[in-house]
C-alpha cells in the first residue's frame, strides 16, 4: 500500500480513532482530516487531528463532500456507530438515495454502500487495520494463565459455533462451557453476551470471538479492549479467545495487564 499524504478517517465511538491516528502518524502520514458525528465520537480527537467536520449519523452528502474536500487519497473507518443510532439515523437525501437501493439494510450493507460513494469520491476505503498491524491477536498464549486441556477444548468447540453464527450474520461471539452454549451474541452486542454467559458459568466460561467468513475488514473489524476484559472479569470468565491475525486490541498493554491481573487466558487461535 502506498501511504497516503492526507488520511480521510471516519471516526467512530471508543478509542479506536485515536489509536487509527497514532498509527497513522507513526507510519509517516502527515496530515489526518476526521469526519466526527454527533454522540458518538469523543470529542478529544479534535486535538490530535488538523480538522475535522462534525455531522450527524446519516448525513452521508456531508461526509462524502468532507472527504472529497480533504485533499485525502485514501480513508479509513475506525470505531464503531452504536447499533441503536444507526438504525435511527436521519438520513439526508444523498442517504435516502442509497436506501433506496438496498435490498437489506444492516450494518455491513450499509457500510458496504458508503464504500462504494468513498470510492466514486476518489478517496478509497483502507482496511480498518491499516497502521495498526502491531496491535492485532497473534495464534497462541497472548495473555495471562496457561490454558489446561478443559480451557483448550471448549475452545475448539466454541470456534466451531462461533463461526456458524457469524455466517448466518447472528453475531460474532459465543459464550461456552464444557461443550455447552451458554450464550450467542445478537443485536444486544459483546458485552451484553460475555455478561449473560459468564453469570451462567460461574467461573469457567470460555469466550470466543471471530471474523465473519467474508468479513469486509475496510469496516467490520473485531475488537477487544480494556473494557472488554472488565466485563469478563466482572462476569467470572476463564479464557477469551480470538482470531488471531483478525482481532484488533485497543490499548494492547492495558488488555495485557487486565488478563494478568484477574487471571484470564488471552488466547489467539486460527481458522
Amino acid at each position: 500500500m502506498q501511504k497516503p499524504e492526507t488520511l480521510f478517517l471516519i471516526a467512530g465511538n471508543g478509542s479506536y480513532p485515536l489509536l487509527a491516528v497514532k498509527g497513522a502518524r507513526a507510519a509517516g502520514v502527515g496530515r489526518v482530516v476526521a469526519a466526527a458525528f454527533e454522540g458518538e465520537t469523543d470529542p478529544a480527537i479534535a486535538g490530535f487531528v488538523d480538522e475535522i467536520h462534525w455531522m450527524r449519523v446519516g448525513q452521508l452528502g456531508r461526509l462524502i463532500t468532507s472527504a472529497k474536500k480533504s485533499g485525502a487519497t485514501a480513508s479509513m473507518m475506525a470505531g464503531q456507530i452504536a447499533p441503536g443510532n444507526l438504525f435511527d439515523l436521519r438520513p439526508d437525501f444523498h442517504a435516502l438515495l442509497l436506501l433506496a437501493k438496498l435490498k437489506e439494510r444492516n450494518a455491513e450493507t450499509l457500510f458496504g454502500a458508503i464504500a462504494d460513494e468513498l470510492e466514486k469520491a476518489g478517496v478509497p476505503l483502507l482496511v480498518a487495520t491499516t497502521f495498526l498491524e502491531q496491535d492485532l491477536a497473534y495464534e497462541g498464549l497472548i495473555a495471562g494463565p496457561k490454558p489446561k486441556d478443559r480451557i483448550l477444548e471448549d475452545i475448539a468447540y466454541g470456534l466451531g459455533i462461533a463461526k456458524e453464527v457469524s455466517r448466518l450474520d447472528i453475531g460474532q461471539t459465543v459464550v461456552v462451557k464444557k461443550g455447552t452454549v451458554l450464550a450467542v451474541e445478537g443485536f444486544d452486542g459483546t458485552d451484553s453476551t460475555i455478561r449473560r454467559g459468564g453469570e451462567l458459568g460461574r467461573g469457567e466460561a470460555v469466550v470466543v470471538k471471530v471474523s465473519k467468513p467474508r468479513q469486509d475488514m475496510r469496516f467490520d473489524v473485531p475488537v477487544v479492549g480494556p473494557r472488554t476484559l472488565e466485563t469478563a472479569a466482572a462476569a467470572g470468565v476463564a479464557a477469551i479467545a480470538m482470531e488471531a491475525g483478525r482481532t484488533l486490541f485497543l490499548d494492547k498493554d492495558q488488555v495485557e495487564s487486565l488478563a494478568t491481573q484477574h487471571h484470564i487466558t488471552l488466547w489467539g487461535i486460527t481458522s
